[in-house]
């Protein structure tokens, strides 16, 4: 059997991370950004787990790969800009169980066990990337969150007492 180890931070081929998905849980960061105004960014899913949800912006971290480099990178990617996570209060762990993958493979969903934190900023230095895990962002309130069914119950939770 051939055991592919990936340098420090780099993704997976998607087989081989399918693997990992339906044999472990996966640790992730999700970043829960409120502006000026105190609403919440939200990015429209375009990959499972969560397709067709509103969602808040996050991502896996990899092998190697330690919490603060996790966070500007996954920052970067979601956002465009690096942030650094000394900055920024812990909101907390959560886990997220779906029936669904990334995949698309029958048979398994996935676990995530996810590290939330509260990231506010100006609005304005945000350089929203057009990317393949967001066909649209919006901005909501909290309880506009907690009234939407659009918007994903493990995005809801953030919200709820």
């Amino acid at each position: 059997m051939d055991i592919i180890v990936p340098s420090k931070g780099k993704r997976l081929p998607l087989p081989q991370f399918m693997q990992v998905v339906a044999s472990t849980p996966l640790v992730s960061i999700d970043l829960i950004v409120k502006n000026e105004q105190g609403h919440v960014l939200l990015g429209m899913r375009n990959n499972e787990p969560a397709a067709g949800y509103w969602f808040v912006p996050g991502g896996c971290i990899r092998k190697n790969e330690t919490l603060d480099e996790a966070f500007t990178r996954i920052s970067e990617a979601e956002l465009g800009v690096r942030l650094h996570r000394r900055d920024f209060p812990f909101y907390g762990a959560y886990e997220h169980f779906y029936d669904t993958n990334a995949g698309k493979l029958p048979g398994f969903g996935t676990h995530y066990v996810v590290l939330a934190h509260e990231v506010v900023v100006d609005s304005a230095i945000l350089k929203l990337p057009e990317q393949d895990q967001h066909a649209d962002w919006r901005w909501a309130t909290p309880a506009d969150i907690l009234a939407d069914e659009s918007v994903h119950f493990h995005s809801q939770q953030y919200f709820s007492v």
